[in-house]
């Protein structure tokens, strides 16, 4: 990696990259082959591939105390350990919640990881295409403002992302889930392909197919550096294979084997620089978090990709005669129209039969059902948009042992065998713009490095709501008709922020009245800021987003080195 610990005496650069995540690597890859010297700033620790990833080899008996985090750790998690998800093999990648609160005035849990590559090391690599229907919807049906693009201006970017990080899938022709650049699909199970078979019958218009994924079924001609998948399901500590994209081991290597990035960890951006004069922004202002340092660096074109939150941050921090609420938000919509998917809630059931069968390995994805719901003649009275769902089926582990009334060899020998067959899936739903939910900046209450910490006022409404019901009865609805026993809905509710795709804050529009972002990401009011991560999103559609927030990143980098090429940008 082009480590630059010495970057504050090289402080003026064509280009700067804030964030190392999933869309950011995509700009320091994307602005260093094209030649642009950019400089890549992450708040957090350095990682390097395989070489930081301490857990990735090891055996669940190697992990202390069982794999669980002790109290006396798990205290410094308040908010990220509503996940449910920390354990002894992934810690090192979850942000300390007390060195950086954030003010609920709604439950909102903020799940964050700040080190290099971000949570492109932690996500979960579904990635579906938004389609025709997801950019015009909002135009359609009234909610929020019109997408200032359409699916025609994306899919040449959706093609170009999928065929560098390789994207594993099944070619289904569904209008609602455009088809991809994909590598061979991941195998459904016995009992998967029977649901998915009983569900074509019974159920016009419903597909169940195996899950997108960001992860090579096949090598990488372009990139032998990758490995295949190992179908080890240990992907939240690290991939040493390189099989599943992350920034960490795709996008950053290749920014730095053009010899035209520096990449500076423990740099935190907390505002942009705007000349009043030039009447353009011409910096970032960094707070290094080991020294305390305050620093400033200089370039022509600036991308913030700090995650949805952290460059709406940046944004309403930024604070001139110009800008008296922030950089960029004449409209008042900057920090507004905050959006995530709603989930954990859905239904479980039990089949008999497929004895004789198992699986091999474990794979890391399951089945994905697209979104049928308002579609077509599929019209809904008690909610607009609609929802798809993930899930999977398996055979019952040594667990159940847990609730067996045996002892002894008997014990032994009724857990010698797997159990049964279940199938669970959970709903994954559309929410919708709204401007109530919004985070502002508190100046009052600072984080442990000083600085401004946000206010977040965001919850799940009607029409949320009213999805969630649809979704969790229409699981029961197909499992039963599959021919599934002991079908039991569920519902565990979850606060905005829980699904991790926080998005909206600084949406993309066609008006700089009642947006933050033109059609190619840049500031409205200052053209040379780019922003191309979550913060972009007009509306959420109910697919996974990590892959348009790639597509987009890559189509405004291109179009910002067009303007540089032409004096647009200067």
């Amino acid at each position: 990696m082009n480590l630059n610990l010495d970057a504050e005496k090289q402080i003026t650069y064509d280009a700067i990259v804030v964030g190392t995540g999933i869309s950011g690597g995509w700009a320091a890859k994307e602005l260093t082959e094209h030649g642009l010297k950019t400089l890549v700033l992450e708040r957090g620790r350095s990682v390097r591939h395989v070489e930081d990833y301490p857990t990735a080899t090891k055996d669940p008996w190697q992990l202390p105390n069982g794999g669980m985090v002790p109290m006396e750790e798990m205290k410094f998690y308040p908010v990220q350990s509503r996940t449910t998800w920390i354990n002894q093999g992934n810690k090192h990648w979850w942000t300390n919640d007390l060195e950086n609160p954030y003010n609920e005035i709604k439950p909102f849990d903020w799940i964050r990881g700040y080190h290099e590559g971000g949570r492109s090391l932690m996500w979960g690599k579904q990635t579906y295409r938004l389609s025709p229907v997801d950019f015009e919807a909002n135009a359609k049906d009234g909610f929020g403002v019109d997408w200032p693009i359409r699916y025609e201006d994306i899919a040449p970017w959706y093609d170009h992302v999928e065929s560098f990080i390789g994207v594993s899938g099944r070619v289904e022709g569904l209008p609602q889930l455009p088809d991809g650049k994909f590598l061979p699909p991941m195998e459904l199970n016995c009992v998967e392909e029977h649901f998915r078979d009983q569900v074509a019958d019974k159920f016009n218009g419903r597909k169940v197919t195996i899950g997108r994924v960001a992860h090579l079924t096949a090598p990488l001609p372009h990139d032998p550096s990758r490995g295949v998948c190992q179908s080890r399901n240990l992907c939240d500590r690290g991939c040493p294979y390189g099989a599943y994209f992350s920034s960490n081991a795709s996008t950053l290597p290749w920014a730095a084997k053009t010899g035209n990035m520096t990449l500076r960890p423990h740099s935190i951006v907390h505002s942009i620089i705007y000349d009043e004069k030039l009447n353009q922004a011409v910096g970032v202002r960094v707070l290094d978090a080991q020294t305390r340092e305050e620093l400033e660096f200089y370039a022509k074109v600036i991308f913030l990709n700090a995650s949805t939150l952290g460059s709406t941050y940046i944004l309403l921090n930024t604070i001139s005669s110009r800008f008296p609420n922030g950089l960029g938000n004449g409209s008042d919509q900057l920090g507004r129209n905050l959006m995530d998917h709603h989930y954990r809630a859905g239904a479980n059931g039990k089949i008999d039969g497929f004895l004789d069968k198992y699986y091999f390995g474990r794979r890391p994805n399951g089945i994905y059902i697209p979104r049928f719901r308002n579609i077509g003649s599929d019209k809904q009275k008690t909610f607009v948009r609609g929802y798809g769902y993930q899930g999977g089926a398996g055979r019952e582990g040594w667990w159940r042992g847990t609730q067996e009334m045996k002892l002894g060899n008997d014990l032994k020998e009724a857990m010698k065998d797997p159990g049964g067959w279940t199938m669970g899936m959970s709903g994954f739903g559309e929410c919708l713009p709204y401007e109530s939910n919004r985070v502002t900046l508190n100046k009052d209450k600072k984080d442990a490095f000083g600085l401004p910490t946000l206010n977040i006022d965001a919850e799940w409404k009607e029409n949320e709501k009213a999805m969630r019901e649809d979704y969790k009865n229409s699981a029961a609805e197909m499992l039963e008709a599959a021919g599934f026993k002991d079908v039991t809905t569920y519902d565990n509710p979850d606060n905005i922020g829980l699904g991790i795709h926080e998005m909206g804050t600084a949406r993309m529009g066609r008006d700089p009245k009642t947006s933050v972002l033109n059609k190619w990401n840049q500031v409205h009011e200052a053209p040379n800021v780019f922003v191309t991560d979550g913060a972009c999103m007009t509306s959420s559609a109910c697919q996974n987003p990590s892959l348009t927030y790639m597509a987009l990143t890559a189509r405004a980098a291109n179009h910002a080195v067009e303007e540089m090429k032409k004096g647009n940008i200067r």
